[in-house]
């Protein structure tokens, strides 16, 4: 059995010593960098040759890569690294990493070219002046094969336990038991179409109802599917905290089921979360766990491995035993686990860690996306990108002397720009040139900046840096899917202040190499009605499988009324007011239990529930508040036990509108005073605009179907288990029409009018066509 390795990840395993040390930054962003590496290839002679596949063999190792270039002429290997600022600033453990890169490279050369003897070259190359450092040496093939042969040797032993631990990793995991006497009703259904999926090498869109065990569902047929697709990892992503909880849960029950199964299950936390020194900067002469990182990694790494389930507390045990940084002990251990749980962006970012190392390390993975309907508005944010010329403002007064002209003349190309705008918001079709080009030459000026006086920018400043370094990358890849606004604020103001936004309409030419990198991507959550819409906006290939699990609850467990008399339009919003809290008094009269309350703002929230404490004081109500923190969070869901009577109230769409588990008697019903549509804004309205351009279905992407998907997922919260009974009240008159019942799930039984008995009393808010 063989052990493959990607040239830069041996290199990275046995050449990397000393520090931890980000103060070389920024790097150029990888468009930047391929520019650059053609740059210095125009400049070679019409023999030079490019991106050359190289390989060799040592033992059961197989070492493989792409040379940046290599001239016959010279007969000179090149290994090309782009840089902004000054490059003696490099650390020495950078530049011995590179020649390693460099040396391996030269050897595997001479291998297949039959070379006695070669120029190796380090050739570094600026983005901004364009000028090329190159540092040549001359090596006698001998020399070269020797230096591969230790670094293969250094790696071995490593590669020798890694490949012991994949064999009995896959060995284990085609005799995996399923962890319960028997699936639940639909969770067959959904392991099967992933087994299957991951086995033709497709993409699969599941929809299943809560309540199946999607997590479990789909989590134990990938695992049973690594040795027959030869698959090196797991990637299970999630959109918030508590479905990365679930995941980890799952597995949890797997290895506790089956403890011969000898799988590596890694949690990765954002870097401000696992951070032990918030307050230091992350280098060896600011950060006690910086200092001597790459030292101490070896042990660290060892230790870790052991671990079968490595969440955020495992993790920081084992680097506090070994004095390391937890969140790049993370990313390290991401190349060596089996499962990793991690939130979105660690795939479908610009710079996401695991797609770049699946790319680099040539990996098989398969990719699991929990709650997928949030992708869409997730990828939106990813790539989009927004200054705020307040933050400007402030950051100017305290930049260093150096910087004020670049500053300067950013602020005044910005408001040159919005100074001709009338109205305070504006959508454009362009991208900004004037100002791009203003923004590039003041990030250029910080990035010198930084190189020169690495801990000489004020926090402030180094964010909006980022900011600008984001909103540049955006601005190379605008187009069609991309609204670029500017919102005017402070109009009272001499000189009003603006918001620039490049904002992501349509995500999916990003997320579709995501999904298709992959060996098979499954994509899985209550609410993914209807198909076309994220087909459209994710990317999905033609050849995407869909499927609509069957639920395994029974529409005599749910009454779904529809309250028609009711309107919560904004303009009713008033008078709906009292007979919103009428119906919840009512309701709780007649069958006192756990409720949650969904509104549409919290505004809207805090009237009603306000109204429901004057009228009726002996409910008790606790309510959602804005910005809660993870702590807030939990005791608010705290308040929702099995003997507890009482209204929680929360905003649609919000934090307990999904991914929280409240079986049994912890909640019994949900009323949902809302459609779920979102605001009637200009930035929605632009959005509407350009989705109709697009699509043809301006008002359905924006405002329909995203609301309805919310509704869904927020009733989701009452049927839990096959025992639970309950009962959602969905208030609205709009809920009568039968193009909005098409989009609620198909297992409910939908009662159009209420009991008798609460009908009275409920004033009936006029209507009229306006949607809104």
């Amino acid at each position: 059995m063989s052990y493959s390795v990607a040239v830069r990840a041996l290199c990275e395993f046995t050449a990397k010593t000393g520090d931890l040390d980000l103060r070389f930054t920024p790097s150029p962003t990888a468009l930047e960098g391929i520019a650059g590496h053609r740059t210095v290839a125009s400049r070679r002679s019409d023999s030079y040759q490019s991106e050359v596949a190289l390989e060799g063999d040592f033992l059961q190792l197989k070492v493989k890569g792409r040379a940046d270039g290599y001239d016959p002429a010279q007969n000179c290997l090149e290994e090309v690294k782009t840089y902004r600022g000054d490059l003696s600033k490099q650390p020495a453990n950078h530049r011995q990493l590179h020649w390693a890169q460099a040396k391996v490279y030269g050897w595997l050369m001479c291998r297949k070219l039959g070379l006695e003897q070669i120029n190796v070259a380090l050739v570094y190359f600026d983005i901004v002046s364009e000028k090329e450092t190159c540092l040549v040496e001359a090596f006698n093939a001998e020399v070269l094969q020797a230096f591969f042969e230790q670094q293969c040797q250094l790696f071995l032993q490593w590669a020798e336990q890694e490949m012991a631990h994949r064999e009995a990793r896959n060995q284990a995991a085609q005799q995996l038991s399923f962890p319960h006497a028997d699936f639940r009703p639909g969770q067959r259904h959904l392991a099967e179409s992933v087994f299957k999926a991951v086995s033709t090498g497709r993409c699969l869109m599941a929809q299943a109802p809560t309540g199946i065990g999607k997590t479990l569902g789909t989590i134990f047929p990938m695992l049973k599917a690594m040795a027959p697709q030869q698959l090196d990892k797991v990637f299970f992503l999630t959109a918030k905290t508590p479905g990365r909880k679930l995941a980890l849960d799952a597995a949890q029950v797997l290895l506790d089921r089956n403890e011969t199964l000898p799988l590596r299950v890694l949690e990765m936390v954002a870097r401000d979360k696992a951070c032990e020194h918030p307050d230091k900067a992350c280098h060896g002469e600011s950060c006690p766990l910086a200092q001597g990182f790459y030292d101490r990694l070896p042990a660290a790494r060892e230790a870790a491995s052991h671990v079968s389930l490595l969440d955020q507390a495992a993790m920081r045990e084992v680097a506090r035993q070994h004095d390391v940084c937890p969140y790049y002990l993370s990313q390290e251990m991401a190349r060596w686990a089996d499962v990793v749980v991690a939130d979105y962006n660690y795939y479908f970012d610009f710079s996401a860690l695991l797609f770049g190392l699946a790319q680099l390390n040539q990996w098989k993975v398969a990719v699991l996306v929990d709650e997928a309907h949030n992708l869409v508005e997730r990828g939106r944010q990813m790539y989009s990108a927004n200054l705020d010329q307040a933050t400007l403002t402030s950051v100017r007064k305290s930049a260093p002397q150096p910087l004020n002209s670049s500053l300067q003349r950013l602020n005044r190309e910005w408001n040159a720009l919005h100074n001709g705008q009338i109205a305070p918001y504006q959508a454009y079709d362009k991208a900004p040139e004037k100002l791009l080009h203003a923004l590039s030459l003041c990030t250029a000026s910080i990035g010198d900046y930084l190189n020169d006086h690495p801990q000489g920018l004020d926090s402030g400043l180094q964010n909006f840096y980022f900011e600008m370094l984001q909103f540049g990358r955006v601005a190379e890849l605008f187009d069609e899917h991309y609204l670029f606004d500017i919102n005017k604020r402070d109009l009272d103001r001499k000189r009003p202040l603006s918001q620039l936004c490049l904002r992501n309409v349509v995500p999916a030419q990003f997320i579709r190499p995501r999904l298709t990198a992959a060996r098979s991507t499954v994509m899985f959550s209550a609410t993914l009605s209807p198909r076309n819409y994220y087909a459209d906006l994710l990317g999905t290939a033609e050849n995407t499988v869909w499927i609509d699990v069957e639920s395994p609850f029974s529409a005599d467990q749910l009454q779904v009324h529809i309250v028609s008399q009711i309107s919560t339009r904004f303009t009713h919003r008033q008078a709906s007011l009292e007979p919103i809290v009428e119906l919840i008094a009512r309701q709780f009269s007649e069958r006192p239990g756990n409720y949650l309350a969904f509104f549409s703002s919290f505004d809207y929230l805090q009237q009603v529930s306000q109204l429901l404490a004057e009228r009726h004081p002996h409910i008790p109500l606790w309510q959602q508040s804005r910005g809660m923190a993870e702590a807030q969070r939990q005791e608010f869901l705290d308040q929702f036990t099995a003997h507890s009577k009482g209204v929680g109230f929360a905003v649609l769409g919000g934090a307990f509108g999904e991914g929280i588990d409240l079986p049994g008697a912890r909640l019994i019903g949900a009323f949902i005073a809302t459609l779920g549509l979102a605001q009637l804004n200009p930035v929605n309205e632009q959005m509407k605009r350009r989705m109709a351009a697009i699509f043809g279905a301006g008002y359905d992407y924006t405002y329909l179907y995203p609301g309805m998907q919310k509704v869904v997922q927020a009733a989701g919260r009452v049927i839990r288990t096959r025992e639970d009974r309950g009962v959602v009240m969905l208030i609205d008159d709009r809920f009568a029409e039968q193009r909005i019942q098409q989009l609620l799930p198909g297992w409910w039984a939908i009662n159009s009018e209420l009991p008798a008995s609460q009908l009275a009393g409920l004033t009936h808010t006029p209507t009229h066509n306006n949607v809104r």
